[in-house]
């Protein structure tokens, strides 16, 4: 696994935005980008039911306010922590945004797109791809989303 000390940094506070997230009734996803040096860049966690909004996944919202804090839609060089593997929408956004990195703890067997249900990150038929590390701190963030809906049922 190619992790850096920073990835773990960023997974943990990815994990707190996460649990934030499903205190205020959103699916407990949180997403953290990084700069080429492990800097956090950006930040963001579920907030669909919060904004009524269908594009507010923690991914979207972490790599707006990264390209907001870079002053550049292109985040070539940067990592992207998140929770839960990023779906379809997140996935192409990952590809849009020129992310080179991808860190993801849980897997999304139901409509992950990276790596379980699709592979759309580094799909070869695709002009740009990212680098994948999955599992990280898996079981935590796996549990965030049990007891959520768990919780539901």
């Amino acid at each position: 696994m190619n992790l850096a000390p920073a990835d773990l940094a960023a997974m943990d506070r990815a994990l707190a935005l996460a649990a934030a997230a499903g205190e205020v009734g959103d699916v407990p996803v949180g997403a953290v980008v990084t700069d080429a040096a492990g800097s956090v860049i950006g930040e963001g966690r579920n907030l669909r039911e919060v904004e009524h909004d269908p594009t507010a996944h923690a991914e979207i919202v972490a790599l707006r306010a990264a390209a907001a804090a870079t002053g550049s839609w292109n985040l070539e060089g940067c990592t992207l922590v998140v929770t839960l593997e990023p779906c379809l929408m997140c996935a192409g956004a990952v590809l849009q945004s020129r992310i080179g990195r991808l860190v993801f703890g849980a897997w999304d067997d139901k409509a992950g797109a990276a790596g379980s249900m699709y592979d759309v990150v580094r799909d070869r038929r695709l002009p740009y791809r990212a680098e994948v590390v999955a599992g990280v701190r898996e079981d935590e963030a796996s549990a965030l989303l049990r007891a959520f809906f768990d919780a539901r049922r």
